[in-house]
C-alpha cells in the first residue's frame, strides 16, 4: 500500500464514523494525503454567537478535525497533546470555511501540524497549531511494515 493509499483509507475510515465533524458540524472531508488534510464547512445560522459571527469554538472544531485527519494519515493512532488558535477575521452565516492542515515535523511519537482556515474569498480567518502524540493502535488494521 502506498503512503497516499494509506492516507486515503485512513480518511475514509475515520470520516465514516465521525459523527461530530460530519453530522453535528456539517463538515466535508475534501482530501487526505500523508501529513496533510483539507476539510470544509459552510457557516450556518446555528454556528453564530451573540455577535452574529461564527462562534470561535466552531472554527476551532473545524481546525481540530482537520488536525486529526492530518496527524492520523500515517495509520498510527494519534491524538492532540496540545493546540492553540489565533482568530484573525470573523466568519459570517453563508461563509464557506476551508481548513488545510500540514505536517511541519514528525519525530518519534510527536508531530507538529499547522492549520490555516480561510473563507471563500481566500482570506485567513484563523491559524491553529497542534502537537500530536501517537498512541497504541491503528485507524484500520494493517500489518507492520506494510
Amino acid at each position: 500500500m502506498t503512503p497516499q493509499e494509506r492516507a486515503s483509507k485512513v480518511g475514509e475510515t475515520m470520516f465514516a464514523v465521525d459523527v461530530a465533524s460530519k453530522e453535528t458540524m456539517g463538515m466535508e472531508l475534501l482530501s487526505v494525503e500523508p501529513g496533510r488534510a483539507v476539510l470544509r464547512m459552510a457557516v450556518q445560522p446555528r454556528h453564530l454567537n451573540g455577535h452574529q459571527i461564527c462562534h470561535g469554538g466552531f472554527i476551532f472544531t473545524l481546525a481540530d478535525s482537520t488536525f486529526a485527519f492530518a496527524c492520523n494519515s500515517h495509520n498510527k493512532n494519534a491524538v492532540a497533546a496540545g493546540c492553540s488558535i489565533e482568530f484573525l477575521k470573523p466568519a459570517y452565516a453563508g461563509d464557506v470555511l476551508t481548513c488545510e492542515g500540514l505536517e511541519q515535523t514528525l519525530q518519534g511519537r510527536h508531530g507538529i501540524y499547522d492549520m490555516k482556515v480561510t473563507n471563500q474569498k481566500g482570506e485567513v480567518v484563523a491559524m491553529f497549531r497542534g502537537k500530536s502524540a501517537v498512541i497504541p493502535g491503528q485507524v484500520f488494521p494493517e500489518e507492520a511494515g506494510a
